[in-house]
C-alpha cells in the first residue's frame, strides 16, 4: 500500500519484500523479507559490529545481536527477544553449516517447507501481546488444550470449512503465483482489471468485520 499511494505522489520507493514465504532458508528469508528494515540492520548494526570480518565466533555473535536488538525496536518484551533470538540463532547456524550442509541438499520444496514452518512459529511470539498468550497459542496448537476451551486454535480455525478454503486459496496465491510487485510491474488492462477486482473484493470483506488495527500502529 505505501508503495501503491508513493507511486500515486510520484515516488518510487524499493520492492520491500519478493515473495518471502518461498525462501529456501532463514537467511534467504532475511534477503527476501522486510528489505528495508533488514539492509538497515545489515549497514548500521552487522557492519559496524565486524560483520564476518572477524572471523567465525565473533560473526556468529554479531548475527544474534543484531536480530536480538532488532526484535526489541520492535518493543521492550520478551515475545520480541525470543522472537529476535530465534531468527538469530538460525542465522548463525545456517552460517556455520556452511555451503555444503545436509540441508542444502534437501529438495527445494522440503527446504521452502521447513524454512516456513519456522517462520510461522516464531511469528507466534511476534505477534502475541504477552509471553503467557503465547504459550497458550502454542498449547492449542499442538492440541494441549481441550478442543471446547474457546482458545483452541485448531478447532476454531482450520477445522472451519471458511477458513480452511481460505488456508488454500493463500498457499496457491503464495507459492504458486508471482508477488505483486512483478505483477503489476508491466501493468496490461487484463493485469489492471485483477488488481482491480482484488481490491474491491478486499474492501468489501473489510467493510463487513469489526476493527482491526493495523499491526504496525503499536511500535
Amino acid at each position: 500500500m505505501a508503495i501503491g499511494l508513493a507511486l500515486m505522489m510520484g515516488f518510487v520507493l524499493i520492492q520491500n519484500f519478493d515473495s518471502p514465504y518461498k525462501s529456501e532458508s532463514i537467511t534467504d528469508f532475511w534477503r527476501r523479507w522486510h528489505i528495508s528494515l533488514s539492509t538497515w540492520l545489515r549497514d548500521y548494526l552487522y557492519v559496524p559490529l565486524g560483520g564476518n570480518r572477524k572471523g567465525p565466533i565473533r560473526t556468529y555473535v554479531n548475527l544474534m545481536t543484531v536480530m536480538l536488538l532488532g526484535g526489541l525496536w520492535h518493543g521492550a518484551s520478551w515475545n520480541f527477544v525470543i522472537w529476535g533470538g530465534i531468527h538469530g540463532s538460525m542465522l548463525a547456524f545456517e552460517r556455520a553449516q556452511g555451503k555444503n550442509s545436509p540441508y542444502r541438499r534437501l529438495p527445494g520444496p522440503v527446504r521452502v517447507g521447513i524454512t516456513f514452518a519456522i517462520v510461522c512459529l516464531s511469528w507466534v511470539f511476534f505477534r502475541a501481546k504477552t509471553l503467557g498468550l503465547a504459550m497458550l497459542y502454542f498449547r492449542s496448537l499442538f492440541g494441549l488444550v481441550p478442543t471446547t476451551a474457546a482458545s483452541d486454535v485448531v478447532a476454531g480455525t482450520i477445522y472451519t470449512p471458511y477458513h480452511g478454503a481460505m488456508f488454500v486459496l493463500a498457499a496457491i496465491v503464495v507459492w504458486g503465483m508471482p508477488n505483486t510487485w512483478a505483477f503489476t510491474a508491466r501493468l496490461s488492462p487484463a493485469r489492471a482489471a485483477t488488481a482491480l477486482a482484488v481490491l474491491g473484493t478486499a474492501l468489501a470483506l473489510m467493510w463487513t468485520q469489526t476493527t482491526n488495527p493495523f499491526l504496525y500502529f503499536q511500535f
